[in-house]
């Protein structure tokens, strides 16, 4: 089947192949093709141009564009979806004064979702992870990266992965899945934390690698969860098993994981709101994507990851939701957008290669997703009429996404 957006006001993010992701300067600059058209045939881009270029208007279906933009989908590199039930009382604590360390101190935070989570049953923990899959695509995201780590045991991590797993047979968009089994310190282990770690080398991983479960192994490398010598030792047993790391780190301190995972070939470094020279320099000329989640900075009210002073530095940077529910309980990648502009002081251009191409990038899908490029995935959105690409993040709290497709087809909810 062959479509025909014409007349499209502007078309975002037009890229040429060899483009994997942007750094420096270069994310500044976001090209586009103003009255365009796009040529899609199946799954795939295949053609775009400029209206009074279009030689063959012919097509099984056209669609006429007029007034509204098409960008390409959003690119979600860090969410852990997959969970059960919710924390709403832990968001009301935090109105009343208690820290993040002191909820999961008092048996919140991570181990209370672990605890829900295995007593839910894998299909209804599927239920609720598609239901919020599928807002989420509707909100423009058609590439997303979700966690386990909500599990803790051998049982309840495998069945956090099945579920991902199921997710990507049953929806029309790349879905990657990281193993987190060392998201936190079971109960259990809280007095022996090399015993847990034995756990997840010994037993979780081996079972992981023969249903072939996972693309990618994160830790929560940080003060009262797991050291850096606890980091290096996941990554390594991860790696036997072709796991790539994408590392959780700097989220409230800065104590050398950044270059340890450098040193590990991570493909992403992920919070990064505390962040020094030293981990700067550790990034550089390297291909690790350092992953920014202003979300999360937003419902903690801690600091932002200081977009600027990366940027500057020469390096890329990507934004995720993190969409979580503890710390972030939101998979608007629309609403990231619009806040890494307010609050990082990103430029439009700047958040939406970020939020994109660089997205992708972080997922090991930049050949897939990411930009509007002849050959990848029609993944994209359409706006509803808008004066500028700029007013996806002006007009923060507004809907301004009419139509989302997936490998050509409509989104549909």
């Amino acid at each position: 089947m062959t479509q025909l957006f014409i007349n499209i006001k502007e078309l975002i993010q037009v890229r040429e192949p060899n483009i994997q992701k942007v750094s420096g300067k270069e994310m500044g600059i976001l090209p586009t093709l103003k009255n365009a058209y796009l040529r899609v045939e199946d799954e795939l881009i295949v053609d775009y141009g400029l209206m009074d270029t279009l030689q063959n208007k012919t097509a099984d279906e056209t669609i006429d564009c007029s007034g509204k933009m098409i960008f390409p989908s959003w690119c979600d590199s860090h969410t852990h979806i997959v969970y059960a039930g919710n924390r709403t009382q832990e968001f009301i604590d935090r109105i009343q004064g208690l820290s993040y360390e002191e909820i999961a101190n008092n048996g919140g935070g991570i181990l209370n979702s672990a605890k829900k989570l295995q007593e839910t049953s894998e299909d209804d923990l599927y239920q609720q992870a598609a239901k919020r899959l599928q807002e989420v695509i509707a909100l423009g995201t058609g590439a997303i990266e979700i966690k386990s780590g909500y599990g803790l045991t051998v049982a309840a991590e495998l069945k956090m992965l099945r579920v991902i797993k199921r997710l990507k047979e049953n929806f029309n968009t790349p879905i990657k899945a990281t193993f987190l089994g060392a998201h936190a310190l079971p109960a259990a282990y809280k007095k022996n934390k090399a015993a847990y770690l034995d756990l997840i080398i010994e037993e979780m991983l081996p079972k992981i690698a023969a249903e072939n479960l996972a693309d990618f192994i994160d830790i929560f490398c940080e003060i009262g969860y797991f050291d850096v010598e606890d980091t290096a030792r996941i990554l390594a047993a991860g790696k036997k098993y072709g796991l790539i790391p994408k590392v959780h780190v700097n989220q409230f301190n800065a104590f050398g994981g950044i270059a340890l995972s450098v040193a590990h070939e991570a493909l992403s470094v992920d919070h990064l709101e505390e962040l020094t020279q030293e981990d700067i320099d550790a990034l550089k000329g390297t291909n690790t994507m350092p992953v920014a989640l202003p979300a999360c900075s937003y419902f903690l009210s801690i600091p932002y990851t200081p977009a600027r002073k990366i940027i500057s530095a020469g390096l890329p940077l990507a934004l995720a939701t993190d969409y979580n529910p503890g710390s972030t309980p939101s998979g608007n990648m629309n609403f990231v957008v619009a806040t890494a502009c307010i609050k990082m002081k990103m430029t439009p251009e700047e958040a939406m290669n970020a939020a994109t191409i660089n997205g992708a990038f972080a997922m090991n899908l930049s050949h897939k997703v990411g930009s509007i490029t002849k050959g990848k995935l029609a993944n994209f959105f359409i706006t509803k009429e808008i004066a500028s690409y700029s007013f996806l993040p002006y007009r923060f709290g507004d809907h301004l996404i009419e139509t989302v497709y997936l490998k050509g087809k409509k989104a549909t909810r």
